[in-house]
This record gives structure tokens, sequence and C-alpha cells, in this order.
């Protein structure tokens, strides 16, 4: 049977559509959630997607971490649902504390728009069991504010429990490590700044690796 992915929009989304197709070829159900609404309507896994929420003010996620949905999916994820947040949504889920360290202003100061080599750190997580250790996917990237900070210890803790699960192999924002996306401690909640949503056809992106994402949490559920 079809897990059911849920896909939050919030003002300023703009990837959810991008996001709700790419879980349609992976084989899932996709269920529409409104930033205001509470209801996660039984979905088994969360997509926060990409975009620009509240126009980036304060901070990019900050407004959009304070939403009711997502006050809905930080009680859900603590309870094991699975949750990806793509770019924006990486920066949403930093906000609500669902994951570590923070995203700031590119190396430089400007917005990139590339097709970047990630190396997956950790395949173990509920977002990446059917990548291989060490393997190279091509994911396209546009962000302005993707740079991954945090607190040295912090930095050690994730290096020493796994917890980078892909990094850059060319680090074009300056994120320390060349870090390009995080997991939780359970790895079931997962956030990269990269968009795998653009790299699951063969006929727009400049891959399929992308969809390896979302056929991972159909197995995971499906276990």
């Amino acid at each position: 049977m079809a897990i059911t992915i849920g896909v939050i929009t919030f003002p300023g989304t703009l990837d959810d559509v991008d996001a709700a197709r790419a879980s349609r070829i992976s084989g899932a159900k996709v269920v529409d959630l409104w930033h205001a609404d509470k209801d996660l309507r039984g979905v088994d896994a969360v997509v926060v997607p990409g975009g620009f929420s509240y126009g980036d003010y304060l901070r990019s996620g900050a407004i959009s971490a304070l939403a009711p949905m997502m006050q809905a999916v930080v009680e859900a994820a603590g309870k094991g649902m699975p949750v990806l947040g793509i770019c924006n949504g990486f920066q949403i889920l930093t906000e609500s504390g669902l994951l570590p360290g923070a995203l700031t202003r590119n190396e430089g100061l400007h917005f990139h728009c590339e097709d970047t080599y990630l190396t997956v750190e950790n395949n173990t997580t509920a977002w990446t069991n059917q990548f291989e250790a060490g393997q190279k996917i091509l994911i396209p990237a546009k962000h302005g504010e993707g740079r991954f900070q945090a607190a040295p210890e912090t930095i050690k803790e994730l290096e020493d429990s796994g917890r980078v699960v892909f990094r850059y192999t060319d680090n074009f924002n300056g994120s320390v490590n060349a870090i390009a996306g995080v997991c939780s401690e359970n790895g079931r909640v997962v956030g990269l700044m990269p968009h795998p949503e653009h790299a699951c056809e063969a006929l727009t992106g400049p891959s399929i690796d992308g969809l390896g994402l979302f056929v991972s949490v159909a197995k995971e559920i499906g276990r």
C-alpha cells in the first residue's frame, strides 16, 4: 500500500508542487498541508519544501517555524514521524529546533543557482537508506542563505555521531566542513539545502538522483 506524504505550503513557498510531484513519482500519495492548519491528516511523513516563506523576513524560516502546522510537525517528529526539510524547509527545521545549526548568508554574499555533487555521508536515515555510503549524487542548489554554521561543539557532535548526511564536493557556499545536510539523533528528520525534488526526472533534472530520498522514506515506513 502506498504511503502518504504531506507537503506544507507557507506564504512564499515555491517548491511545494515540485515536492509533491517527486513524492508521487516515488509511488506515494500526497496530501496538501496548509501552514495555518494543525491537522496532519494522517500522513506517514512530511516534506517542508523550499521557497522564500514570508519573504525571509527576520531570518529565513523564522516566522514559518511558529506556524500552527509546524507545531504539529514538531510534535509528530517527536513521536518518530519522518520529516524532510529542503532549502527553506531546512531553514525552518533549524528555526523550529528539530535540527541543530543555522543557515547563513553564502560566502561572498551571492545567491547561487547551480548543479552540485553531494557525497552521501549517512545512508542509514529514513530519507537516505536507498543510497550507498560515499555515493555521489547530482542535485540542483539555489539559495542565498545556505551556509551551514554551528558552534564548534555542535559541529563535533554532528561529525562524531554520524549526523552529517550530505556534504558538498565543491562547498560553493562556504558551509562549515562542507556540510550540505544533517539529521536528527534518530535519523528520522533530515534537512538539506540542495533540491532533490528537482532531480527526479531525466527530462527536467540534471539527474534522477534526488528520487532516492523519496523512495527511501517509502521503504522506511513500509518495513
